[in-house]
């Protein structure tokens, strides 16, 4: 779980240069690829909030709490930053040797017992459930399909990890990357203008299947543009 402020991250950026990129690391989706949905035509669909969480977000440790988790039809969703999760299963970019809070797991882990990767698959962190919300009772859970969207990106993602109660505004490494968002465990992520769309009692199992995120996203995706 990535937790920073903007301060620090700004003082992160000033202060260490960006290691560069390993030349071999993980080729990833690009989001605007992922589907032929529009984000305009998603992004209309979320303008109003009713508000289903009883407390709000910080989108940082220190930050004011003001992002709510807010209730559609098939859907709930929040806007927020996004911070980047590189913990789970390590890799080149991902490890304890790149990121001084690097954990090696995650909340889910993929059919073979193994724990996620951050640096290859495109997923979302939620809050743990608290008094604020608990993504539970909304049909939200590990594998859940989310549609992130960021400018005029569409990234289809699963849900694969928990973080901090307080806190939201969360994906993996590889969910950045195809969002054109800088990914690095340093200086990565964005302060703002990022919505997380989460398909109620959607599942995609296995849960490192990409491809079938994709297929049922932009299914469910269509469906939540269509539907009253």
């Amino acid at each position: 779980m990535r937790v920073q402020s903007l301060a620090l991250a700004a003082a992160g950026v000033a202060l260490l240069a960006p290691a560069p990129f390993p030349a071999d690391r993980p080729s990833l989706p690009v989001a605007a690829r992922e589907g032929n949905l529009r984000a305009a035509d998603l992004l209309a669909k979320v303008r109003d909030c009713v508000p289903v969480s009883k407390g709000r977000y910080r989108t940082d440790a220190g930050a004011r709490a003001e992002i709510p988790v807010c209730g559609a039809r098939g859907a709930v969703f929040w806007k927020a930053d996004m911070d980047i999760d590189c913990d789970g299963r390590p890799g080149l970019v991902c490890n304890g040797r790149t990121d001084p809070s690097f954990s090696g797991t995650t909340a889910y882990r993929q059919s073979d017992g193994r724990y996620l990767s951050a640096e290859t698959l495109p997923y979302v962190v939620v809050p743990t459930p608290s008094g604020i919300w608990d993504h539970r009772a909304y049909g939200v859970r590990g594998g859940s399909v989310v549609a992130v969207i960021y400018q005029d990106r569409v990234q289809y993602a699963v849900v694969g990890d928990t973080g901090p109660r307080e806190i939201i505004g969360e994906a993996s490494y590889a969910s950045a990357k195809a969002l054109g968002i800088r990914p690095g465990p340093h200086g990565g992520g964005t302060s703002s203008g990022v919505t997380y769309i989460a398909f109620k009692n959607s599942q995609v199992s296995p849960i490192e299947d990409h491809r079938a995120a994709v297929t049922a996203g932009e299914r469910l995706a269509r469906e939540f543009v269509r539907g009253g």
